[in-house]
């Protein structure tokens, strides 16, 4: 009792907040009070980030599905109503600049909803369902990508394309990109998905495919939750291996360490024992980073000295590539990396190796995070910056940012690696410079108050700021991958010849506006000036 009269007082608040047509009564009616919180614990959660960079907005409730006709049923009566209050999809809320937040609506906890102290009802989401034979999976949208591994790695299967963190949501992911060291060879996640249960922002439960309301599969991927919920999604699968030799060898020049990258890219229509299975590579900027999360990789006892390998103490570079086999084929692993090292060109005495398991590679940054957790390393701002940087520019790039901008200093791993623009489909929402080739540059750092000014968020925020500047000013065109923009013209310029597609089938699939306004994209609408 006590539960149902804090639920109405939500509702009742939801009706003064936005005009809410209904009676507080009706909407319980609807069949979702029992996933209706308005638990202190939930709306905080919801109302945070991992990034940490917007203050609180806490929502007026949040909401607990077991179904997709849960999520259709609310969003229904939110476009409904006479002023539409706005309803947002979170996963794992690890969206940097509050993508997933909305302070004057209902936040949709996709994932945790199997132990969420919503769940009242005991209902819960469907658990992934894996089919050998047509090597796919259905999965719940909340559903963490580490979980759709354990249940598919049950049948020897395993998805095609990764993120290299692994609690992250499916439709999270395939509402951005998904990438990872895999995307050169597989393309991004959203170019492995077979099908998906979307919700609109007019409470319509729709199932599209390439065959199936193609316009708005196509849309979805990549499209920012702009268009709808995913709530189930098909995803694609192969053998899954059972080891991982990893490698890592250093570069003092970025042009040999470039042209090595884009040649082991360039391999991806060879036989797997011709190519490695993950490329990917960062910078050092500073000795520090030799040592932190990233770099845990390089044994205590060979300890690495930055001044030993560039005695004039410029940035280096790490080339991070993998090879998966079974311990059957294990005998010809050695050669096959042999062959392939060898057409490279770095440090001779850099390289180290390791073989581990393919979910403990996989796995990899969920080690590490327990490391910074257990250091209260983990919940600090997180101002990170991610561009798409074309091939033809990447040069004035290195010599802008990476030997000019950052100083010596960085709190943070900064990735690059190129991807193969074939490898994505031009029809999803996502966006990538027009080259064939293209560099992902992740700067991921940490906010820390140390007393360090070069790891404090101001500091690392104007360095982002100028860093997109001196991209603009030496007519570097990047795209920002997990894109954060707050003016419409900027988001007109993101989006360049695909805008006004995604425009009109915002109308289409939600004209009023309700659905991940955290993105700041469009403004939410009333029933009244919709009209």
């Amino acid at each position: 009792m006590a539960t149902k009269l804090l639920l109405t007082f939500a509702i009742c608040r939801l009706i003064v907040t936005v005009g809410l047509t209904l009676d507080p009564t009706e909407l319980l009616l609807l069949g979702v009070d029992a996933q209706l919180s308005v638990d202190p614990t939930d709306v905080k959660a919801a109302s945070l980030d991992f990034g940490l960079l917007i203050g609180a907005q806490p929502p007026l409730a949040v909401m607990h599905p077991a179904s997709s006709q849960d999520v259709a049923q609310l969003v229904k009566a939110a476009y409904g109503s006479n002023f539409g209050f706005t309803v947002s999809a979170r996963g794992h809320g690890h969206s940097i600049n509050g993508q997933a937040q909305t302070a004057n609506g209902v936040v949709v906890q996709m994932s945790g909803s199997k132990g969420g102290s919503g769940m009242a009802s005991g209902r819960k989401p469907p658990h992934p369902r894996v089919w050998p034979q047509e090597r796919f999976v259905d999965v719940w949208g909340g559903e963490l990508w580490i979980d759709v591994l354990r249940s598919t790695l049950q049948h020897g299967l395993a998805p095609k394309s990764w993120t290299d963190y692994l609690y992250l949501s499916v439709g999270g992911t395939l509402s951005n990109a998904g990438i990872s060291g895999q995307a050169f060879n597989h393309g991004p996640q959203i170019s492995n998905v077979h099908e998906l249960d979307v919700v609109t922002g007019k409470g319509e439960l729709l199932t599209c495919s390439e065959e199936q309301n193609s316009e708005m599969f196509h849309a979805v991927l990549g499209g920012l939750g702009q268009f709808g919920i995913i709530t189930r999604a098909r995803i694609s699968l192969e053998p899954a291996p059972q080891r991982v030799r990893w490698i890592r060898v250093l570069y003092s020049n970025f042009s040999i360490f470039t042209s090595d990258q884009e040649y082991l890219i360039s391999l991806h229509e060879q036989p797997a024992s011709q190519k490695f299975d993950y490329v990917e590579g960062f910078v050092i900027v500073d000795e520090g980073l030799i040592n932190n999360w990233r770099s845990s990789f390089f044994s205590p006892h060979n300890p690495v000295k930055i001044s030993s390998l560039d005695p004039n103490g410029g940035v280096l570079y790490c080339l991070e590539i993998a090879k998966n086999y079974h311990e059957s084929t294990a005998s010809t692993v050695d050669q096959e990396v042999e062959s392939l090292l060898k057409k490279l060109n770095f440090i001779p005495a850099s390289v180290f190796t390791t073989d581990l398991p393919y979910v403990d590679f996989l796995d990899r940054v969920h080690k590490a995070e327990l490391k910074l957790r257990s250091k209260g390393l983990w919940e600090v701002p997180h101002p990170w910056l991610n561009l798409f940087v074309p091939k033809s520019k990447i040069a004035d790039f290195d010599k802008g940012v990476f030997k000019g901008i950052l100083g010596n200093k960085t709190s943070g791993p900064i990735l690059i690696y190129p991807m193969n623009k074939n490898k994505w489909d031009h029809r999803s929402s996502a966006v990538t410079p027009d080259e064939d080739v293209f560099y992902l540059v992740a700067l991921l750092r940490s906010a820390l108050d140390n007393g360090e000014e070069t790891h404090s968020l101001e500091y690392l925020t104007n360095q982002n700021r100028q860093i997109l500047r001196f991209c603009d000013e030496a007519g570097i065109t990047v795209k920002q991958y997990l894109p954060h923009y707050t003016t419409h013209q900027e988001w007109v310029d993101h989006f360049g010849n695909k805008w006004d597609r995604f425009y009109r089938l915002k109308m289409e699939f939600d004209p009023r506006h309700i659905l991940a306004s955290g993105q700041q994209i469009f403004t939410p609408t009333n029933m009244a000036s919709w009209r």
